[in-house]
């Protein structure tokens, strides 16, 4: 089988499962035990902590373990709206319209609790509009919600002009990285953002894993926690740490780090071949997104006049998917892809390829041969 569906998951980094392996077995302490496996599990814990912060730019105090970006997503946009409108600070929160569903249908639960939430849109490149959030930033405004990079298309937004939008009124900023993460450099301190989420599983390391920076002014006087229980997490996320996961995390994290520039310009040359190629024989195909600033393994392709459900089950050995592997199954097309003008019957058209550092040459050619033989056979 040939895996391109890198932007779903992706496959344990081995080294990721080797540093895990002792702490599912021998090394089980919980690191609240003051014991000594508790300690040795919290000294496990302190160091990826310092791993994950050196990936994103950010102090270990800064980092907070989820179960990953959905709950680290929803801390945040709940955590800040509820402890902000609590203090007086406001009720208004801006979103974008091509956010993931963890973020889409948080902030449609904030309208419900009575937030007032603006959802400003994007260009057809998937890039978000600034001079909307400019013009709905007002007294109020507290929180400011933007993915790094789309999960669909790959378009890597303009966080720290986002920042500098927001932070004029004293807004917070929120930034989705799932994605981006391990693929592309971050750095919050520099970008001046608020929160920012992040899974594992998306950078090579266990599923139910995650992370959330808050800075310490954030953390000090304007979040609250959603998980309540022994106040874990410097409070703000109760329950016995999944050390296993989080050793992952922080292997995942570190070789990302070193690896990560030479990594994703060797996966970029492998998307654009296979761009080529498929234009190559298929030339009413149309590919999606920023081509000039999108994460360097994504592909959004549009198939005219197929549908993309059939052309993914003609290929019975190649892993690849209808838009958004998250909400999969869904009759409604993309709300990322009608977001950036795409017709009801194009985004139903269209698939999402994802290359990962586990693919070689010889995929591109192998990918180029199965998708065209497929295509042929229903156009």
């Amino acid at each position: 089988m040939i895996y391109l569906d890198h932007a779903a998951t992706s496959p344990l980094r081995p080294a990721a499962r080797e540093a895990m392996a002792p702490f599912l077995d021998v090394r089980f302490g919980n690191p609240s035990g003051l014991y000594a496996i508790g300690r040795d599990a919290q000294e496990a814990l302190d160091e990826a902590r310092a791993a994950v912060a050196a990936c994103l730019g950010a102090r270990p105090s800064e980092i907070i373990f989820t179960s990953g970006a959905t709950e680290s997503i929803n801390t945040a946009l709940f955590g800040i709206s509820y402890a902000l409108r609590r203090a007086g600070a406001g009720n208004h929160v801006i979103t974008s319209a091509i956010e993931h569903h963890a973020a889409i249908h948080a902030a449609a639960f904030l309208e419900e609790l009575g937030f007032d939430v603006t959802t400003v849109g994007c260009d057809a490149s998937g890039r978000v509009s600034l001079a909307e959030i400019d013009r709905a930033i007002r007294p109020g405004t507290i929180l400011v919600n933007v993915m790094l990079a789309n999960n669909e298309v790959g378009t890597i937004q303009p966080i720290p002009e986002i920042v500098a939008l927001a932070h004029q009124c004293g807004a917070l900023v929120h930034c989705d990285a799932a994605q981006a993460v391990g693929k592309v450099p971050l750095d919050v301190g520099s970008w001046g953002v608020d929160l920012l989420s992040i899974s594992a599983h998306k950078l090579y390391g266990p599923k139910g894993i995650g992370a959330l920076y808050v800075t310490q002014r954030v953390r000090k006087a304007a979040i609250h926690p959603q998980i309540f229980g022994g106040g874990q997490e410097s409070g703000l996320r109760s329950g016995t740490q999944n050390v296993p996961g989080i050793v992952g995390l922080g292997e995942a994290c570190e070789i990302a780090r070193v690896s990560m520039a030479e990594e994703s310009w060797r996966i970029s040359q492998l998307r654009d071949a296979f761009e080529s190629g498929l234009r190559a024989v298929i030339p009413g195909i149309h590919v999606n997104g920023d081509l000039e600033n999108r994460l360097p393994g994504n592909s959004s392709i549009t198939f005219p006049e197929i549908e993309a459900d059939a052309l993914i089950l003609n290929m019975p050995d190649v892993a690849l998917s209808v838009g958004s592997a998250c909400h999969s199954g869904a009759i409604e097309p993309s709300h990322v892809l009608t977001a950036i003008g795409l017709s009801r019957d194009l985004a139903h058209s269209t698939v999402r390829v994802g290359w990962g550092r586990f693919n070689v040459e010889d995929d591109v050619a192998a990918a180029v041969a199965r998708v065209s033989e497929a295509y042929f056979r229903l156009a």
